[in-house]
């Protein structure tokens, strides 16, 4: 079979693609974008297409889109910060309506408390509802009238907070009122209590003892029993005094430091009052020694001891106002309170006013020196009844503690020693010692460590 051999036909393929590259190489197609997203292709002549006719055709559709999505944003703002407005609102809600529930509880109210349960499950509802709405993006707020409600929801929920705090503090004071009054009632007993103690021990305790007993059993004992029968009465006008100093808004440092003007170191603040009690004592002790009348016999003196030692002494000084006792017991008074100190604690002189004038005033201050003017005159009266010579001696500033002329009005100064190189010295004589003939009775000294 013969074979065909079919004849190539020409090749045009060459010429095609040259006409067709002319055509590109002439014109240059270009593809706009419309808003639809369907494109527009334009041909211009290569090498003439001008950059800012694009420029300006594209910049109005730019801007426009640029605005559209500022405000977008803008108004997304706006509904997140009403939304946080909202939120925050019923938080300050949920914590009012808690408020409410815990003052429910006391004094205990059922309706109180189901109101107060029930505004907490409808807030804790809104914010469920609000956090449903946020996640589907369903949230249609007005945001300038939302925030405004906000507002209104958070200053009446801060309004609440604030009316039961207020209820619970006027209820606290309530209580602490009447815990005040009761303490104050306790204490009033607890004084009251106290002084009739301390009138019964000042009274009967030491002076029993001297009822029956007779003038030939005397001995120093009953002295010092009855010396100390006397301190308790002038601690108690001591402390009296002090009081009325502090009343009178006094420097107690001050007043303490131009008794004793040497640097004296006190173990505590309150061991300051020794010296007050050391002017008293050498005031009132001053001439004990020298009796304020004729010397009469020792019975004498015992006897009129007896008389004094129960007496009242204002009820004395009304009938006897021109006897030995009245006459100490101004020159006692007028010597011990200064006139600037009774002006500076009573605000006038009218106590020394009537004093001076033979009429004893009665008013607490006076009344307790009074007692304390009566014991130191039993006592003095006492001492001569020994029939021997009657000193009174002080303990001269640092001098060494010997145990057979002192003791120490407090311990604590002796235990507070601060190592064993310290020695302890006298910084005062707080109750001067006594000599009746040849018995000695210890003083009362305040004792202060000096290094060795």
């Amino acid at each position: 079979m013969e074979t065909v051999k079919c004849r190539s036909l020409p090749n045009n393929k060459s010429k095609i693609a040259r006409t067709f590259q002319k055509v590109i190489n002439l014109k240059t197609a270009t593809r706009i974008a419309s808003n639809n997203g369907i494109g527009t292709c334009l041909l211009t002549p290569q090498n003439k297409f001008d950059q800012d006719d694009l420029n300006t055709t594209c910049k109005p559709q730019n801007r426009t889109d640029n605005h559209k999505q500022k405000d977008d944003r803008a108004k997304r703002r706006a509904i997140l910060e009403a939304l946080l407005a909202k939120l925050f609102a019923s938080i300050t809600a949920i914590k009012a309506a808690y408020a409410e529930l815990q003052m429910a509880q006391n004094p205990y109210s059922s309706d109180l408390i189901q109101a107060a349960d029930q505004a907490v499950v409808d807030e804790l509802k809104q914010l469920s509802e609000l956090k449903r709405s946020f996640f589907k993006n369903e949230l249609h707020l007005s945001p300038e009238v939302t925030m405004m409600l906000a507002e209104v929801q958070e200053q009446q929920s801060l309004m609440k907070t604030y009316a039961i705090t207020i209820k619970k503090l006027e209820a606290d004071v309530e209580v602490k009122g009447s815990d005040i009054g009761s303490l104050k009632k306790q204490l009033d007993e607890a004084g009251a209590f106290n002084k009739s103690l301390e009138k019964r021990l000042n009274a009967s305790e030491p002076l029993s003892m001297f009822d029956n007993i007779q003038f030939s059993l005397l001995n120093p004992t009953h002295f010092v029993q009855f010396l100390h029968y006397t301190l308790r009465s002038t601690r108690s006008f001591v402390k009296l005094m002090v009081r009325e100093m502090e009343v009178a808004h006094w420097d107690i440092e001050a007043a303490a430091k131009a008794i004793q003007p040497e640097n004296i170191v006190f173990a505590k603040p309150s061991h300051r009052c020794f010296v007050f009690e050391s002017f008293v004592y050498k005031t009132m002790l001053e001439g004990f020694n020298h009796p304020n009348e004729e010397h009469r016999s020792e019975s004498y003196y015992f006897n009129e001891f007896r008389k004094i030692k129960s007496v009242d002494p204002k009820q004395f000084l009304t009938h006897n106002p021109d006897s030995s006792f009245a006459r100490f017991t101004r020159a006692k008074y007028l010597q011990l309170v200064h006139a600037k100190m009774e002006c500076s604690l009573f605000g006038n002189l009218n106590q020394r006013k009537l004093v001076n004038s033979g009429v004893f005033p009665d008013s607490a201050f006076f009344n307790a020196f009074l007692e304390m003017a009566r014991r130191v005159w039993a006592l003095n009266l006492l001492a001569f009844s020994f029939g021997e010579d009657v000193s009174v001696f002080q303990v001269s500033k640092n001098c060494r503690f010997s145990d057979v002329y002192m003791e120490a009005v407090t311990q604590d100064s002796v235990l507070e020693t601060p190592n064993s190189d310290s020695d302890l010295r006298v910084a005062f004589t707080v109750v001067p010692g006594f000599k009746i003939g040849k018995t000695v009775i210890q003083s009362q000294v305040y004792l202060s460590p000096v290094s060795s």
